[in-house]
């Protein structure tokens, strides 16, 4: 620690100076013996002068020194440990990357090398709670699935929607995953870790991970056995080939080895318990540590604990005879008296120290959304903390004060909440004008359209019915499963029924989005 221990802006020491500068002039304006030591005789002058009895040893002048010492130490910011800056995540992202060629449906692996990735995956989720984490799907083509998203029920949904079956090109590039993955999280503040979830990586692809830069980690956990096992179809039927033999697939054991020692990606197997997943979580965390002490965390700075002496020193101005003024402390102390008796309310303690959207930040990180939407005072962060609060036309009057492809797009959200789809496919149109390349405004907005639709099917069906079914008379099919089926509109849709509609096959709309991104992507 005293080895660490420098200031943080080394300049404000220079005020040092002025302390004892101002000792010497206020004593030479004070020393009535050296203003009249040129006019009156020195034999003369002591017995003109009157000593005032108990001559005081402190002055005002020296407590005003020793203000001035300690008030430039404090601001030139004296420190010796680090800390993580305000609003920085505790833990690290996580990317995973899922292998979802044919191969994976290998049954060597009960019950399937890829639904063992999945349940491995719930178990990294549940050793994680809270942390963010991505999916991403690759096989010839590699598509984000979610975001970093700290929800692990809707990780947990789109993971079980997973199959070779939704992507759009068959085989398997994992250098394009990889760097689809990495551009995912370029925009991120901490670093983290992409983790492959794979029963093999071509060997074409090694160069993409020697000679990756970035500063997230790299890991593979190989699912499989060196063995192998037969491959399942969609179907339940086992994969053949053009001789009507099963295909057999193994795990490359080789090739993951030669992977590892040719690149910085940690490696290994699939376990039967758990070790396998404690030892990734390990991992992620102790290389997160490591990273954010060597970049993201920055000096502390200890100056304000100075506040304390300056506040206590500052009450002597109170005693009866001082001449110096002292009207600003007064002030100064008063002010710090007022917040520290109003500790208990909190808000006007805070108010000293936090400006709002600090105090925000604060509210909103402890999940206090509803504190968090009082603070806040930017638009943004104000919509955000409305909506987690369930309070959603409040986001939308908050998000409608931006004009960024984000505040559009957050509109849209808060308006599927509210069930009106016509204006939310307005919104995200608007977003997508101002960011046309974003994946998941394009997704959200084929739901708001598929919704759209449903409800005008809807009151067209009950329409129908009402216009050609007599009240008076009571008809029956007697064709059976010949009639049309009918529904008739009711009471408007509440949020959690219309998240329920919108996952009812998340496999239908990944597949839909993949196609959309692979035919994007064409040259």
């Amino acid at each position: 620690m005293i080895a660490d221990f420098h200031f943080l802006r080394p300049l404000w020491l220079l005020a040092l100076a002025a302390a004892p500068l101002l000792v010497v002039l206020i004593g030479r304006r004070t020393d009535v013996r050296s203003q009249w030591r040129d006019m009156i005789a020195p034999h003369l002058l002591d017995h003109l002068l009157i000593e005032k009895a108990g001559k005081r040893r402190l002055h005002p002048v020296h407590l005003t020194a020793g203000l001035i010492v300690i008030a430039a130490i404090a601001a030139a910011g004296p420190t010796w440990q680090r800390e993580k800056p305000p609003f920085v995540e505790d833990t690290a992202p996580l990317a995973i990357a899922i292998d979802l060629t044919e191969t994976m449906n290998a049954t060597d692996v009960s019950p399937t090398r890829l639904e063992r990735a999945k349940l491995k995956v719930q178990d990294i989720l549940s050793l994680r709670k809270g942390a963010r984490t991505a999916l991403f799907a690759y096989a010839g083509t590699a598509h984000m699935v979610l975001p970093l998203t700290d929800d692990a029920n809707l990780v947990k949904t789109y993971l079980a929607a997973l199959s070779p079956g939704i992507m759009p090109v068959a085989g398997r590039d994992t250098g394009k995953a990889l760097q689809a993955v990495e551009n995912a999280l370029s925009g991120e503040t901490v670093p983290g870790t992409i983790l492959f979830m794979t029963d093999g990586i071509e060997r074409t692809a090694f160069d993409a991970f020697a000679q990756y830069k970035g500063r997230n980690d790299l890991m593979v956990l190989g699912i499989g056995t060196a063995e192998g096992g037969p491959v399942k179809t969609a179907e339940g039927q086992f994969l053949t080939d053009a001789t009507g033999a099963r295909v057999h697939a193994k795990l490359d054991i080789d090739a993951l080895k030669a992977l590892q020692a040719a690149s910085k990606a940690e490696v290994a197997t699939v376990t039967l318990d758990d070790s396998d997943v404690r030892w990734i979580v390990r991992r992620i965390q102790s290389s997160f540590a490591q990273k954010t002490a060597e970049g993201v965390t920055r000096w502390y700075d200890a100056g304000w604990w100075l506040t304390i002496p300056i506040a206590l020193l500052a009450a002597f101005w109170f005693r009866r005879g001082w001449t110096v003024r002292w009207a600003v402390y007064l002030i100064a102390v008063g002010t710090v008296l007022s917040g520290a008796k109003a500790e208990a309310a909190d808000r006007s303690f805070a108010d000293l120290w936090f400006t709002p959207d600090q105090q925000g930040q604060r509210a909103f990180e402890r999940g206090d959304f509803q504190a968090a939407a009082g603070h806040f005072t930017d638009p943004a962060w104000q919509g955000v903390a409305a909506y987690r609060i369930g309070r959603y036309q409040d986001a939308i009057d908050a998000f409608a004060r931006g004009d960024t492809a984000e505040s559009y797009y957050n509109q849209g959200n808060a308006l599927m909440h509210l069930d009106k789809a016509e204006e939310a496919i307005a919104a995200y149109q608007q977003a997508l004008k101002r960011r046309s390349d974003w994946p998941e405004a394009k997704q959200n907005l084929a739901v708001a359209e598929k919704r759209k639709a449903d409800k005008d099917k809807q009151q067209q069906d009950a329409q129908q019915e009402a216009a050609g079914l007599d009240p008076d008379q009571v008809q029956f099919d007697d064709k059976g499963k010949q009639g049309k089926e009918g529904t008739v509109q009711g009471a408007p849709q509440t949020a959690e029924m219309w998240m329920r509609n919108i996952q009812v096959s998340p496999a239908d709309l990944l597949a839909r989005k993949f196609a959309i991104e692979a035919k994007d992507a064409e040259p």
